[in-house]
């Protein structure tokens, strides 16, 4: 039997195995570990515990971001920091429908763009914010298509953007050089939500919408919320400004320092092992999907399932590839969620290298399209959250009707900076 042949059946073999994992209603890491024990097997290799054991390390470090980032995120969430900025915002501003529609979309943007998790975004601002859209007239599967969509682009941002960052660490390109080219169309995206499916809100009703939002501490201040972000600034320009001088920190302890500053300036005793606790529950399940998306993609190279997958994607015409984009990378995130980056977006990227695409603007434009497919079954993790959090009770086709047209924009956008991408490789320079 020919080594491509091999190969092809073992794939099958983990493709059927996912799918009976999901037949048994097994949570989406399962179901992806699962595939990878029949993948081992199915490669005669039985049960490699070593390959195991390397793959579940594989994404460590960007674990450690992820929780130190969301405990930084939820100590200002504790500290009254977030309902303190909605109280500000809503009270300065709620006359001025376009500067408040921009100072949400930095609300909703940045949780997100720290942590690399939209679940987060959701979490932290996404309640209080669809406060502040019901009371401007909005319905509930419009406010929740809204929170959704900038959250899915909250997590491609800069600086922590999981799919750049998991599809570089597969073809050891440096995370570098993303900065911009993340930042410039998450930001356009979210401004043409929020403006497209908020085109019909009035003025929000303040008095209302100020009593839902939690009172915050009387000592909190915009100095209190501001000097945990200059700190992070601060380390991270050092690192860049001084890179012979300065030591390399390391995003996870720029983080964890971050974190200690919020917790030192909070105005109210915080119990940082409570919150420390409730961090880890909360990213749980994203951890499990990093450490088990880790080991397939580790028995997918021992099989040589991940070599098929990367010849055959790199000997399609690239024209048919990217036309084909706004379908495989959604769906490919609603089955594997953030496993889709490794699997299929390492032979993406090698495929638009060799073709003299810029890779890294390439990547940038794929990474805002692949959180769309957070709203599709089978996992509709995110899409789902979104709804709970916003408390809507209309049937998830309606919410889904509200993300087509912006969603088809953010797709666009992203498929045209894949085209344009070698012109566009001026923005890869911060």
């Amino acid at each position: 039997m020919s080594s491509t042949l091999s190969a092809l059946l073992i794939l099958l073999v983990m493709v059927a195995a996912y799918i009976a994992a999901q037949l048994f209603k097994l949570s989406t890491e399962l179901s992806i570990f699962v595939a990878a024990l029949a993948g081992a097997l199915a490669g005669g290799e039985w049960l490699p515990v070593r390959h195991l054991a390397e793959g579940a390390i594989t994404y460590l470090d960007i674990c450690l971001i992820f929780l130190t980032a969301t405990l930084f995120m939820n100590l200002m969430r504790e500290a009254g920091g977030v309902a303190f900025s909605v109280r500000s915002i809503l009270r300065r501003f709620h006359r001025q429908k376009v500067v408040l529609f921009l100072l949400l979309v930095i609300l909703l943007l940045v949780p997100g763009a720290l942590t690399g998790a939209g679940s987060v975004t959701v979490l932290i601002t996404g309640s209080l914010v669809a406060i502040v859209l019901k009371y401007m007239g909005l319905p509930e599967t419009k406010a929740a298509a809204i929170i959704f969509l900038i959250a899915g682009l909250s997590a491609a941002a800069p600086p922590v953007s999981l799919w750049a960052m998991m599809t570089a660490a597969g073809i050891n390109m440096p995370y570098v050089g993303f900065f911009l080219p993340l930042l410039i169309p998450c930001l356009l995206g979210a401004v043409a939500v929020i403006f497209i499916l908020g085109r019909k809100a009035r003025p929000v009703d303040l008095e209302k919408a100020l009593e839902e939002i939690p009172q915050p501490p009387e000592k909190m201040n915009w100095w209190r919320i501001g000097l945990p972000f200059l700190v992070f600034l601060l380390l991270v320009l050092a690192g860049r400004i001084f890179p012979f001088s300065f030591p390399i920190l390391g995003l996870p302890l720029i983080f964890a320092l971050t974190a200690l500053t919020a917790y030192l300036v909070s105005p109210v005793k915080l119990n940082i092992w409570k919150i420390s606790l409730e961090t880890t529950r909360q990213l749980l399940p994203l951890i499990g999907t990093l450490t088990c998306v880790g080991i397939l993609v580790q028995i997918m190279t021992l099989t040589g399932v991940r070599g098929l997958i990367a010849v055959s994607v790199v000997t399609l015409p690239v024209a048919v590839v990217i036309a084909s984009l706004f379908i495989t990378l959604p769906i490919s995130e609603a089955v594997l969620m953030w496993g889709a980056a490794p699997v299929l977006g390492v032979p993406l990227i090698l495929l638009f290298n060799t073709r003299g695409l810029n890779p890294v603007v390439a990547l940038a434009g794929m990474s805002i399209i692949w959180p769309l497919g957070d709203a599709l079954p089978p996992t509709a993790i995110i899409g789902r959250l979104t709804m709970d959090v916003v408390g809507v009770k209309e049937p998830y086709s309606k919410f889904l009707k509200q993300c087509l047209i912006p969603g088809l924009i953010i797709t666009v956008l992203g498929m045209l900076m894949v085209i344009f991408s070698k012109k566009l490789g001026f923005l890869a320079v911060f």
